[in-house]
């Protein structure tokens, strides 16, 4: 696990980083959580340039979440497809180590950006903002940012995106949002995805599956898709659609919008950020905010 996320902070080792604990201070006299609160703080202020960045270029940008395996780039690849000649796509990915995943969408004829994290378990905004460096927006409708295979971590970090959506698999089984509640909280969309193994699989539930997402008061929506089959992706295809009419509407208004942040994400973030409250977390509550748009002449520095 990283060491400025917070995943080594557990109910088990916090006593060591509070109060008079053991690990409470750095070796200059400084509280490590209040490190750590500044590091997070840095993130939400480099995410907040990125998403003016974003605005001021009209891309809708969207991070994609999941486990490992889920599909999150067999599915770009698909909806690079099913959208060519329609809407123009890039797209940031991210792993521990290879240019696999962006060799992959770079062979579908769209520009893609490869961020080796690693032995860092999620992206953060200056990775974003760093990849931004090699990526022309210009001209660009949605910018995906596939994050790292990781079930916790990614939902505690703000990228810049507008809309957070989270993939879960058919063979991961239909528990999974009870397992792994904070992603599931965070996320705007949820994709049920791999749904033509449903007939070898018929242990996996989706009406199940999305039932976990309702006790944790999530009200995001819950589609079921596949990769494989006429009409398959449908529901995902037009929910981008719709977002981006939505999202230029917002920002015409001279408003963005910030995707949830995990709680215990936002307990660690600074004074600043916009903590929500404990124990419903719904995506419609998510901050609107003015953006500030750079304009296409901006140059990241």
């Amino acid at each position: 696990m990283c060491e400025t996320c917070g995943c080594n902070i557990t109910p088990g080792n916090e006593h060591l980083v509070q109060g008079d604990g053991k690990l409470a201070r750095t070796e200059d006299g400084r509280a490590a959580v209040t490190v750590l609160k500044s590091l997070l703080s840095e993130n939400d202020h480099q995410a907040a340039h990125n998403r003016e960045h974003f605005d001021g270029q009209g891309v809708l940008a969207l991070n994609l979440m999941s486990s490992p395996g889920a599909g999150k780039t067999s599915l770009l690849e698909a909806t690079i497809e099913a959208l060519a000649g329609t809407l123009r796509i890039a797209v940031i990915e991210g792993d521990l180590e290879t240019e696999n995943d962006a060799q992959r969408i770079r062979a579908k004829g769209v520009p893609a950006v490869q961020i080796a994290t690693g032995s860092a378990c999620h992206l953060d905004a200056h990775m974003v903002h760093e990849a931004l460096h090699r990526l022309d927006l210009n001209g660009v409708d949605l910018l995906f940012i596939e994050n790292v295979g990781n079930l916790v971590c990614p939902a505690s970090f703000d990228l810049g995106q507008h809309r957070n959506v989270t993939l879960l698999s058919v063979p991961e089984g239909d528990d999974k949002p009870a397992k792994y509640p904070v992603m599931f909280r965070a996320a705007d969309l949820v994709l049920c995805t791999k749904s033509d193994l449903l007939q070898v699989l018929p242990e996996f539930q989706p009406q199940r599956a999305e039932r976990y997402l309702r006790e944790l008061a999530s009200v995001a929506p819950f589609e079921t898709v596949s990769t494989r089959g006429a009409g398959a992706l449908a529901p995902w295809l037009h929910w981008l659609q719709q977002e981006l009419v939505d999202h230029r509407a917002r920002v015409a208004l001279g408003r963005s919008i910030r995707p949830a942040i995990q709680p215990d994400g936002v307990r660690l973030h600074g004074e600043h950020a916009d903590a929500a409250p404990s124990g419903h977390h719904h995506h419609h509550g998510h901050a609107e905010a003015h953006a500030h748009h750079h304009g296409a002449g901006h140059h990241h520095d």
